[in-house]
């Protein structure tokens, strides 16, 4: 027996095969000089090409190159580099990154990326659409977010209109443009397969749209539009046994990211929210010694004092089970919450406490990092601005200092010292902060050698 359609789905059906027809028809019809009819049915073929000539003048091509100083431990004895005829300047491996970018500002040059694809570069160049290559200047990087901020000419450039992400939905249907494998700007096509993606190992803040749009190794920083030519997130990662696309790629949401760029642009560094809390995530062991039930959830072990969670009235005991109305099953998930939300805003908190559920609302305030003068310290690290590392930085076992500028001509920036890298060793000696530093430059030391961490790059740097 004949299937039966509805008149809505049988005209689907006969646009298909009249589209398909219309292609082998076409072939044919090639041969005799004659060219795909415009309409099918009445109706025009349907194409995302109109939607792309808007968009691929303003994705780019990002090309960085980071220097990479060699020491060779048998170089460090001055007998060896006199008998070898070896120079006392280390030698050095380019190590080169290809990724993409989004123009978001025509007037002013901006290009927002991922920091992943220029962290520690030395060189930025960026390839428009229309074959220049110009020079790009570093505005700013935000590790925790993956977002980065360049700045090229303005000279007749074209920007990508910013959607609001908080508007997708699954099934949307939506186009990933960038340079995958650097063999030139492409564009692959998918629906939004999830969104508020979390978890997904070694990177900071989290909160990806998952899209089934082909990734593939160049595309990071690239766009991930709608069918209307708007920005909905900047392309960062994959998930891939192969490493390349396996259908499982992850963007930055359009708001995270603009929140994050205007903090960068405005002051090249970024503020992410606290509640001044500390947690662990609720085991059945922790639950036992509590009293409770085993479930999902973290629970508070200290409340810092004159913090807003105090403020909110949490307490050490306390379990939050929900921010936002979304399930907390670890003490990440909160952290996480903290990094992606606006400063100034207030999370919603569902509690147990003893037994009971409360409701209590925090709010974010900028987490506020000790920040010295390197010269006020000792003047071998005069020219840099100091830092202690963040909450979430330290809660990944990373600690140290960060270094927030280096002066130009300074003697830091001579040595090759630039903003964002971390000082972890002082005279061959673990640095945890800036206390650490201070105690070890008591000392008053003739000469420096630093431990730095760049990227995923360690080095000394010697500072005489």
């Amino acid at each position: 027996m004949p299937a039966r359609f509805s008149g809505a789905v049988s005209k689907r059906v006969f646009f298909s095969l009249a589209v398909l027809a219309a292609g082998v028809g076409a072939l044919s019809a090639h041969r005799s000089g004659a060219t795909l009819p415009p309409v099918v049915d009445g109706q025009p073929l349907p194409s995302l090409a109109p939607m792309l000539e808007r968009v691929t003048p303003a994705v780019v091509n990002i090309n960085s190159k980071t220097r990479v100083k060699v020491r060779n431990p048998l170089m460090e004895d001055p007998f060896f580099r006199q008998f070898f005829g070896m120079p006392n300047a280390p030698r050095e491996r380019i190590e080169q990154s290809l990724g993409s970018g989004v123009i978001i500002d025509a007037d002013k040059g901006f290009v927002l990326t991922n920091n992943h694809v220029v962290e520690g570069a030395d060189d930025i160049s960026v390839t428009l659409h229309d074959g220049r290559t110009l020079a790009a200047k570093l505005v700013g990087t935000d590790p925790d977010t993956d977002v980065a901020v360049i700045k090229i000419p303005a000279e007749n450039l074209t920007a990508l209109v910013l959607a609001d992400s908080a508007k997708l939905r699954m099934g949307d249907f939506v186009v990933a443009v960038g340079d995958p494998f650097g063999i030139g700007q492409s564009a692959s096509s998918g629906m939004v397969s999830g969104l508020g993606r979390t978890g997904l190992g070694g990177r900071g803040f989290q909160n990806f749209i998952q899209t089934d749009a082909p990734i593939n190794p160049g595309n990071s920083g690239g766009a991930l539009v709608n069918l209307r030519g708007e920005l909905v997130g900047i392309n960062s990662m994959i998930i891939s046994p192969s490493g390349a696309s396996a259908g499982i790629g992850f963007a930055i949401p359009s708001n995270l990211a603009a929140d994050v760029m205007h903090q960068l642009i405005a002051t090249g560094t970024v503020r992410h929210g606290t509640l001044g809390l500390q947690l662990q995530t609720l085991t059945p062991d922790i639950a036992r010694m509590l009293g409770m039930a085993p479930g999902q959830g973290a629970v508070v072990t200290d409340v810092g004092s004159g913090s807003t969670a105090e403020a909110a009235g949490l307490k050490p005991g306390d379990v939050i089970t929900a921010v936002d109305g979304r399930t907390v099953a670890t003490d990440n998930d909160l952290y996480n919450a903290e990094g992606i939300a606006a400063v100034g805003s207030t999370l919603q908190l569902k509690v147990l406490r003893e037994g009971k559920a409360l409701t209590l609302n925090a709010k974010l305030v900028a987490e506020e990092l000790t920040s010295v003068d390197g010269a006020t310290l000792d003047a071998h690290l005069a020219g840099m601005k100091l830092s202690d590392t963040g909450s979430r930085t330290r809660r990944q076992g990373i600690a140290g200092v960060n270094i927030d500028s280096v002066a130009a001509g300074s003697v830091a920036a001579n040595a090759g010292l630039k903003a964002g890298d971390l000082i972890v060793g002082f005279n061959q000696v673990e640095v945890g902060g800036l206390k650490d530093l201070r105690q070890l430059l008591t000392r008053r030391p003739r000469q420096v050698l630093l431990s730095v961490v760049r990227g995923r790059n360690e080095f000394f740097v010697p500072l005489q």
